[in-house]
């Protein structure tokens, strides 16, 4: 297992954005492919997004075309640009590593980070 720091999350207003970080604590480098998770209060925990070590980004569908993954290798960073934030985007994000097959089976995911909140005000 890899520990994982997320960073910034926030309150901010429908419409609005927000830029969430995730890197590994220490010096290991992470080579795989990485992604955020989210879960609401009271639901199941979902996927949102990854990115593979060649650059492959997928998302779920509510979020594309506002959300991006990005990942800077040399920082040994993981990115999630969040645009257009909705209500329904409120959440606990947590980032991910050594992701499953299916990005979806998040009970599958071998690492996480501690999570970090994300509330969007209508």
């Amino acid at each position: 297992q890899v520990q994982l720091v997320e960073s910034g999350g926030g309150l901010v207003q429908a419409g609005g954005s927000l830029r969430l970080s995730c890197a590994p604590a220490g010096s290991i480098l992470v080579i795989n492919a990485m992604g955020w998770y989210r879960q609401a209060p009271g639901k199941e925990r979902e996927f949102v997004a990854a990115i593979s070590s060649a650059g492959t980004s997928d998302y779920e569908d509510s979020v594309k075309g506002r959300f991006n993954i990005s990942r800077d290798i040399a920082k040994n960073t993981v990115y999630l640009q969040m645009n257009s934030l909705k209500a329904e985007d409120t959440a606990v994000y947590y980032c991910a590593a050594d992701l499953p097959y299916y990005y979806s089976h998040y009970w599958e995911v071998g690492s996480w980070g501690q999570g970090t909140q994300v509330t969007v005000s209508s």
